[in-house]
């Protein structure tokens, strides 16, 4: 089973190289071209303690790419790991999640795939999972599957924290895709 990451930042760059070392294959997008160009090269853009090593270490598994069509041809589930910074009333800006969805939404249709999964890692406020179904369900009349599973990473224990949680949280719109 092959697995997008839509955002390389520091929840995509993590979840990714975590998801790579357990063997599964992963491909990172990301709308930032030079932060792509280094990251096909090894070359980490942010800092989290053996990240580099990480993603060096499993470069057969990882692929990175700018071009949302190649991730939903070639992935089965998409994690959004988009940035969700804080508004100034202290709720979460999530219009980088909804442009997320509304293009999966497009993709999907336009490469008429087959009961696709969307995971949120993004850190977003409950019935999120309700607007990126609807978003989605604008541009894509089959079956799909939203599931949330939040990150709990600690920057400097991001990769434990990944790969050796203390919980395990997964909210989902049916049973099976959970």
């Amino acid at each position: 089973m092959k697995l997008s990451i839509i955002g390389a930042g520091y929840v995509g760059l993590v979840t990714g190289a975590c998801l790579a070392d357990i063997g599964h294959d992963v491909i990172i997008l990301d709308i930032d071209r030079a932060k792509i160009d280094k990251l096909q090269k090894g070359i980490v853009p942010i800092f989290e303690p053996s990240l580099d090593r990480l993603i060096n270490k499993n470069m057969d598994k990882l692929s990175f790419t700018t071009h949302l069509d190649e991730v939903v041809r070639e992935a089965d589930i998409h994690f959004i790991c988009v940035w969700t910074p804080t508004m100034e009333d202290g709720s979460a800006d999530i219009s980088a999640v909804r442009s997320v969805a509304r293009e999966l939404g497009k993709n999907f249709n336009k490469f008429k795939v087959k009961a696709p999964i969307i995971v949120t890692k993004s850190t977003v406020p409950v019935g999120t999972g309700k607007a990126i179904r609807q978003i989605v369900r604008k541009e894509y009349k089959n079956d799909f599957a939203v599931c949330s599973n939040p990150e709990f990473l600690r920057e400097g224990q991001a990769i434990a924290d990944m790969m050796h949680p203390d919980r395990i949280v997964i909210g989902s719109s049916d049973e099976e895709s959970a």
